[in-house]
């Protein structure tokens, strides 16, 4: 364990010189997955026989949510600012040879600056853009001894207890705060206090973040790329804090659930499937 300590504090301090290098910049390339949980909801009406949804059924719904859940993020970073953006994405065409380009929602950005103390995020919802502009709340990590190797870099493991509104989805209402267990996994030998979504907080990249069924992994980092990327502040949108944002999506979310209950009394009788990352 003192082997491991003095190689930790080698490693921290030679990188501390390269960060300290002009220009610094770094990429980390993440990977995301969720997995989901979904029920059917059936019609009273409606005999089980004739809403009994087959296994196959199940599971072709199942990967497709997983393959829909699957993208790549890439975190550009210096050493107190960041910018946190979906990758492009190559996808074949359903008809006829050849490749094309698909940019996933180009316009969706988050800007985190540790030294400031403040975040920007740039979102598209419900047909309107958004700025959000807000303070970064610092995690209250608490370190532990455990180890291991992700890739060619020594990871040390965090945890960290966030409380998550419980939502209650039938009667559109919160119900009281749920503790939600976070699990981070950061190298210390690139000492950026920075990873994907809004965590940073720790002496070091994040690697990996599980937090519940989401899931983040680094599969690749590229420090001091030839090509620098500009790491700016989106400016688009309308100025919003997270509070009143979040606000506007549950009413819009309560609005479009109306919407649709009141479509079914219409006549629509179909299975109703309800998805869930809880």
């Amino acid at each position: 364990m003192k082997l491991l300590k003095s190689f930790s504090l080698l490693v921290s301090l030679f990188s501390v010189l390269v960060l300290n290098a002009q220009e610094f910049q770094g990429k980390a390339y993440y990977q995301t997955k969720r997995n989901f949980d979904f029920k059917v909801e059936k019609d009273s009406a409606d005999t089980k026989k004739e809403n009994a949804m087959n296994d196959d059924m199940k599971k072709a719904i199942k990967e497709m949510l997983r393959k829909q859940s699957e993208k790549t993020y890439i975190l550009t970073f210096n050493k107190n600012e960041s910018i946190y953006k979906e990758e492009k994405q190559l996808k074949k065409p359903n008809v006829g040879g050849g490749i094309v380009i698909e940019i996933s929602d180009g316009n969706s950005a988050l800007y985190k600056n540790n030294k400031e103390k403040i975040y920007l995020e740039s979102k598209e919802d419900f047909g309107k853009k958004f700025l959000i502009k807000d303070e970064l709340i610092p995690l209250k990590w608490e370190i532990s001894k455990e180890t291991k190797m992700i890739g060619k870099y020594l990871c040390i493991k965090a945890t960290v207890i966030k409380l998550m509104d419980d939502y209650d989805k039938e009667h559109h209402k919160k119900e009281k705060q749920k503790e939600l267990k976070i699990v981070a996994w950061y190298t210390p030998e690139i000492p950026v206090s920075n990873g994907p979504e809004m965590y940073s907080g720790l002496p070091g990249l994040i690697i990996e973040i599980h937090e519940d069924k989401m899931h983040y992994v680094c599969n690749k980092i590229v420090l001091n790329p030839k090509e620098k990327t500009e790491i700016k502040a989106p400016t688009k949108g309308k100025k919003i804090n997270q509070k009143d944002f979040d606000k506007i999506m549950e009413k819009k979310q309560k609005e479009m659930t109306e919407q649709f209950k009141s479509n079914r009394k219409k006549g629509d009788n179909g299975n109703v499937f309800i998805f869930s990352n809880n």
